[in-house]
């Protein structure tokens, strides 16, 4: 079930996400508009939805949540960017690690 998140997260919705990795969603956050999908099985197909809604490639990182730790990690292979002085599937800039985070529990937490 792969939802877009623009507000805050009911329990429900984020129950539904949790349910396909018991409990862990995966999420593509756009650091531009400041939303977020989450809950396919993979990033891919997050990063695919945001796209085809006008987001840009350059904004969108991946990453996953565990919802009962609320622990977030920043690990996907479509944060491979080079380009961008991130040759890892993990987000090594400090800086966009602490806007998905503030996105993140925006709308999960």
């Amino acid at each position: 079930m792969l939802l877009l998140i623009r507000k805050r997260a009911t329990k429900k919705e984020l129950d539904n996400v949790a349910k396909h990795f018991k409990g862990y969603v995966k999420v593509v956050v756009d650091l531009e508009k400041e939303i977020l999908a989450a809950g396919a099985d993979r990033h891919f197909d997050e990063e695919k939805e945001l796209l085809a809604r006008g987001s840009k490639q350059e904004n969108l990182w991946g990453g996953g949540v565990d919802v009962e730790s609320k622990e977030i990690d920043y690990n996907s292979i479509i944060n491979l960017r080079p380009s961008q002085d991130n040759p890892s599937r993990d987000i090594l800039s400090k800086e966009i690690r602490e806007k998905i985070d503030k996105i993140v529990k925006r709308f999960l937490f």
